[in-house]
């Protein structure tokens, strides 16, 4: 095909936007609902498995030793050991005395009793994980090396930060996948009103000669372009829902953060777009396909 003839196309393309702008704005409203609660629950779904993987960051597993252990030894020699350990992220030594430190106001005058030779608590480690799905393999591990006394157990907090993390995923994964297909099938059916509004112009093309790819292109681009003004209107929807939603969580609970919506903003965006001309696209192709299967003249009874 030449140049000029893609230029055509293109341009029925686009000027059959204009003609039918009733349908067009219909398509659009109809998809840029979709996308709207479609990333709504992309961008609910990001913002707390980064939560979720927050507090899992800070999720520290207190690892006791042994009484005969000292600083020296647990520094030199059970450090390393522990850190070597491929799902431990982070490991501090925290001292016996700096541990009974913590403890100052809540002993008050017992607190000198029990510092120096008197002190009752061992040395530690807080050892972060990076996974806490790989929790009890990796306290199992931590367990195997020699002058460990006792690990706090908390496996419970482990397997619901997991869970919660797992719950969030996926959920947002069907939410995309169900609201995906209830766009797709309403942008068609939308659409396959405008192509039953233009059958006589796609039965006097057919009988002309025009081939399906010929016919098709103008509609096709017409859904992309459809799809992308869609997507574009949706990213600026979403921008400002979630800019004023977030500024009232941050008043209500000042401990609460949302995750800037400019970290995410192009990528998601993209996402966006790239969907709503995707759907526009195959919504087009989907309600076009009656109409080629036929020749010109029967469309019409002729």
């Amino acid at each position: 095909m030449k140049l000029s003839g893609c230029g055509y196309l293109i341009k029925e393309g686009l000027k059959s936007i204009w003609h039918n702008r009733a349908m067009s704005i219909a398509s659009v409203g109809v998809l840029v609902s979709c996308l709207v609660l479609t990333g709504a629950a992309m961008v609910v779904s990001y913002n707390v498995s980064a939560i979720v993987t927050k507090v899992g960051a800070d999720n520290m597993v207190n690892v006791y030793l042994e009484d005969d252990i000292s600083e020296v030894q647990a520094v030199i020699e059970i450090g390393p050991q522990i850190r070597e350990i491929p799902n431990v992220s982070d490991a501090l030594f925290v001292s016996k005395e700096e541990a009974i430190a913590d403890y100052k106001d809540e002993l008050g005058q017992w607190y000198d009793e029990m510092t120096g030779e008197g002190n009752p608590l061992p040395n530690a480690y807080k050892v972060t994980m990076s996974d806490l799905s790989l929790y009890d393999d990796t306290v199992h591990q931590i367990s195997q090396i020699d002058g460990i006394q006792k690990i706090s157990d908390r496996r419970d907090v482990a397997s619901k930060l997991t869970s919660l993390n797992n719950l969030v995923t996926v959920i947002g994964f069907w939410l995309v996948v169900v609201l995906g297909v209830v766009s797709l099938f309403i942008v068609s059916n939308t659409i396959r009103i405008t192509m039953y509004s233009r059958r006589f112009e796609i039965s006097i093309m057919k009988s002309v000669g025009a081939t399906n790819t010929f016919v098709r292109i103008p509609f096709f681009i017409e859904g992309m372009t459809l799809g992308f003004i869609a997507g574009v209107i949706t990213s600026l929807i979403l921008f400002f829902i979630y800019e004023g939603v977030a500024a009232v969580i941050v008043n209500v609970a000042e401990y609460l953060v949302a995750i800037p919506y400019d970290t995410f903003m192009l990528p998601i965006s993209a996402i966006f777009i790239a969907s709503g001309m995707i759907v526009g696209a195959l919504g087009s192709l989907i309600s076009m396909h009656k109409y080629l299967k036929i020749e010109g003249g029967e469309t019409l009874g002729w």
